[in-house]
């Protein structure tokens, strides 16, 4: 996290751009404030907060921890200053060690480590928003030259059946992906590859986002409210990069659709978006019951350190960009959510949005993997959020 802040300004890390991003500063601080509060605060004797009043600040969505600052007013901190924040970051720090050899802490340490590294990617695509915002084009860290391997044509093909979906090991996993359960799927087939900016630029040229005929009522609607004609941070032959504006690859992954777009082109293209249990099983190897292939949640383009992430395409099925499924954002048979305040860091928004799987290039390499349920409303499309074809077999 402290890597990320290094060549950003006071003011770049205090702006909050739109009331779905927040300030770098605020993510700093508030990945700070998760491990004072659930671990610090509950299981240190006699731990004195670094500031009483910063957890109003920086506390998000816990209602049990009571009042805060709304969402879309972050960007009105000021203060504290980022150099103070990541003096209270060295202060907790500090404090956490005795933690580390606590096992009734385990779990909640495993789980700010899951929380803070979901906090790394949501910096990068805020800042990313942000700096689209300036005239200025301004680039965060210097392009780095992409390698990208030939990407496999063609298709995956899975014959149906009973299929086991949720998380099924001891490794650490969010408690909205389990409790394991069975699925019934019918014979479809999954592309080995991402839709890629070249076709996309194919479907604007055929006039897909002018046919009604290819669009849900609601992403109708908001396609005319909000005059969307093209991917977010796309102009003529370029795109907005944490590099600044770039020559756009054809080649290599479309990124930052949203939900309604990935469905559209889908029908465009005369197939459609996978469900989540699709993705699922084939990303276990499903589709070959009979050998012991899996696919790598930890290969593919995925975030290794504090530069510049873009997505290029590679032969994984993990990375580059979360891949839009069909299934709504629902709790599995037999859910239950962790008791107290915790409790609230998923189940409660198990309304409205959808299911992406697979990792993205702002993705920290190790945090994914095949159970792991990403979630986000149709509209939106800050994200690193792109599409993988399926059809019916």
């Amino acid at each position: 996290m402290e890597g990320l802040l290094e060549p950003l300004s006071e003011a770049d890390a205090t702006i909050q751009s739109m009331e779905d991003a927040s300030p770098a500063k605020w993510h700093a601080a508030h990945t700070n404030w998760f491990w004072e509060t659930f671990l610090l605060r509950d299981h240190v004797q006699g731990y004195r907060l670094h500031d009483e009043k910063w957890p109003f600040l920086f506390n998000s969505y816990y209602e049990a921890e009571g009042e805060r600052i709304l969402r879309r007013n972050r960007g009105l901190i000021t203060r504290p200053t980022v150099a103070e924040v990541l003096d209270w970051r060295a202060y907790v720090d500090d404090a956490m060690q005795p933690l580390f050899a606590d096992e009734r802490c385990t779990d909640l340490i495993e789980l700010g480590i899951a929380h803070e590294q979901q906090h790394i990617e949501l910096l990068l695509t805020d800042i990313k928003h942000a700096f689209s915002k300036n005239p200025l084009g301004p680039a965060i860290w210097d392009k780095v030259p992409p390698t990208r391997p030939q990407q496999r044509e063609g298709w995956i093909e899975h014959p149906g059946g009973v299929a086991r979906i949720g998380h099924q090991s001891d490794g650490f996993a969010f408690d909205n992906e389990g409790p394991a359960h069975r699925v019934l799927l019918e014979p479809f087939a999954l592309s080995r590859r991402l839709v890629t900016n070249g076709e996309w630029d194919q479907f604007i040229a055929d006039g897909g986002y002018a046919d009604h005929r290819l669009w849900l009522s609601d992403a109708w609607a908001w396609l005319d409210r909000c005059n969307i004609t093209k991917p977010l941070y796309w102009r003529e032959g370029e795109h907005f990069t944490h590099s600044g504006w770039q020559e756009r690859d054809p080649d290599a992954p479309v990124a930052h659709i949203s939900y309604y777009e990935a469905d559209a082109f889908a029908s465009w293209a005369g197939c459609r978006l996978p469900t989540e249990f699709e993705w699922e099983a084939i990303a276990r190897g499903q589709d070959a019951p009979d050998t012991e292939h899996r696919f790598d949640s930890s290969a593919g383009n995925q975030l290794d350190s504090a530069a510049a992430p873009l997505p290029v395409g590679t032969q994984e099925l993990f990375g580059d960009v979360w891949q839009f499924t069909r299934s709504g954002y629902l709790p599995y048979p037999r859910f239950q959510p962790a008791e107290g305040a915790v409790g609230e860091y998923n189940g409660k928004f198990m309304a409205g949005q959808w299911v992406l799987k697979g990792a993205s290039c702002a993705t920290v390499r190790g945090h994914s993997r095949a159970s792991y349920r990403n979630f986000f409303y149709p509209q939106q499309r800050w994200q690193f959020t792109g599409l993988r074809l399926a059809k019916d077999i």
